[in-house]
C-alpha cells in the first residue's frame, strides 16, 4: 500500500512539472517575439500580445481545467491559497532561463483563465521611455504624494520604476517600494532599496505601509492605491515630509483627485480634500499610442502642484486644474494636448490619431494650426 501511495504521489508530481514546462514553453515563444503578455483563455488557443496586437501560438483551443492545471504549480504559495479561496490571484513567478513575469490567474463564465506579463530585466531610463523631460523632476521632489495615473497597461509601473531609478543613481536616500507583485528588481547603487512584496512580505498595502513609516524612509513607493485606508496613510506619509509615489486608473489630475475622496464616505470627503491639498505634489497621467511604422509611443500630462491647484482641490473646483497646468509650466507642467502635438510634430502620430486621443480637442487642434498641421 505504501508503495502504491509513493509511485501515485510520484506521477501527480510528474504531471505538474509537465504542466508547469507547457507553461514555460508558452512563456519562451512570449519573450522570443518580444511579446509583453501570455494570454490563456478557454476554448481558444494560448495567443500572446506584440506590440499591442494578439495572435495565436497554439492550434488547439485550452480548456479551463488545463489553463489551472498549467498555472497554478507557478504561483506561490500565499497567490494558490488566494485563488482556491476567492478563485483570483496574483504572483509573481520566474521561470528558469527564461525571465520574470507577473501572473493573474482567476476564473470567467466558471472556468480557469490566465493573463502573465513579462517583466524587464532592467528598468528602464525614462529616456528610453520617451516620456517628456520635465517628467525627470518628480525625482528631485523631496516630500509629497506624486500619483501616476493611466489605464492599464499604459505604463505606469515601468515609469514609477524609472523614477525610482533616477534617484537611486543619483540620491543617498532610503526607498522603500510595496508591490503586488514586484515587477522592477532594483539593485542598492547610492541609495538602498527595500522591496515589499504583498502576499510574502506582508499581507497587505495597509499593514506594509505602516510598517514602512516605522523603517524611517525618505521616499515610499505604493504599488497601487487600492483601498481608503491605503489612501489615507499614503496621504498622512506625504503630510509628514516623506516623498510618496503611487498609481491610480485615471486619465487626468480632476479624475484622480475624485477618485480618490469618493472612495471615502460622503462625510470625510471634505477633510479628505483638504488633506490631499496639503500632501499633493504633481500628479502624471499617461497612456501608450500605436505609432506610425510600428510599436507604441508615451503621451503624458503633468500637473506640478502649486497654490492654485491646492486651492481648487481643496475646494473641489477640479474643472479649474487644467488650466492649473498652463499657470505651473515654469515648474514642469504640460498638457496632455502638448504632448500629443510634440509627437505629430516629430512625425510620430498622424493629426487624425492625436486628435482622437486628446481630451481638450481644441486646444490640441490650436497648437497643430499653430505649426502648420
Amino acid at each position: 500500500m505504501a508503495e502504491r501511495n509513493s509511485i501515485r504521489v510520484e506521477e501527480i508530481h510528474s504531471e505538474k512539472r509537465r504542466d508547469l514546462a507547457r507553461l514555460n514553453s508558452w512563456l519562451e515563444q512570449l519573450v522570443g517575439r518580444n511579446g509583453s503578455d501570455l494570454l490563456l483563455v478557454p476554448e481558444a488557443p494560448a495567443a500572446v500580445r506584440v506590440e499591442g496586437a494578439l495572435s495565436a501560438i497554439g492550434e488547439t483551443s485550452l480548456s479551463g481545467d488545463e489553463i489551472e492545471r498549467c498555472v497554478l504549480p507557478a504561483l506561490a504559495d500565499h497567490a494558490r491559497q488566494e485563488y482556491e479561496q476567492t478563485g483570483i490571484a496574483d504572483s509573481s513567478y520566474r521561470a528558469e532561463g527564461v525571465g520574470r513575469f507577473r501572473i493573474n490567474l482567476h476564473r470567467e463564465r466558471g472556468r480557469a483563465a490566465a493573463t502573465v506579463r513579462a517583466l524587464p530585466s532592467r528598468v528602464p531610463s525614462l529616456e528610453e521611455l520617451r516620456l517628456p523631460s520635465s517628467v525627470r523632476g518628480l525625482a528631485g521632489l523631496q516630500r509629497g504624494l506624486v500619483i501616476l495615473g493611466g489605464a492599464t497597461g499604459s505604463g505606469k509601473t515601468t515609469t514609477l520604476a524609472a523614477l525610482v531609478n533616477v534617484i537611486n543613481q543619483e540620491s543617498a536616500r532610503h526607498i522603500v517600494t510595496i508591490e503586488d507583485p514586484i515587477e522592477y528588481e532594483h539593485e542598492h547603487n547610492k541609495s538602498l532599496i527595500e522591496q515589499v512584496e504583498i502576499g510574502i512580505d506582508a499581507p497587505d498595502f495597509p499593514t506594509a505601509l505602516r510598517a514602512a513609516m516605522r523603517q524611517a524612509p525618505d521616499v515610499i513607493v505604493v504599488g497601487e492605491m487600492r483601498d481608503p485606508e491605503t489612501a489615507r496613510i499614503a496621504l498622512a506619509a506625504a503630510e509628514t515630509g516623506h516623498l510618496v509615489f503611487t498609481t491610480l486608473h485615471t486619465t487626468d489630475a480632476a479624475s484622480t483627485v475624485s477618485r480618490i475622496a469618493d472612495s471615502f464616505p460622503q462625510e470625510r470627503q471634505h477633510s479628505i480634500r483638504a488633506e490631499m491639498a496639503m500632501a499633493m505634489a504633481a500628479m502624471l497621467t499617461q497612456t501608450l499610442i500605436p505609432k506610425k511604422g510600428g510599436g507604441r509611443v508615451p503621451a503624458a500630462e503633468l500637473l506640478m502642484v502649486g497654490y492654485g491647484a491646492r486651492q481648487h482641490i481643496r475646494k473641489n473646483a477640479l474643472q479649474h486644474l487644467h488650466q492649473e497646468i498652463t499657470i505651473t509650466r515654469k515648474q514642469g507642467s504640460f498638457t496632455l494636448e502638448e504632448s500629443l502635438a510634440q509627437l505629430v510634430f516629430q512625425n510620430e502620430l498622424s493629426r487624425e490619431e492625436a486628435m482622437t486621443r486628446a481630451l481638450h480637442a481644441e486646444d490640441l487642434d490650436a497648437l497643430l494650426k499653430g505649426k502648420g498641421f
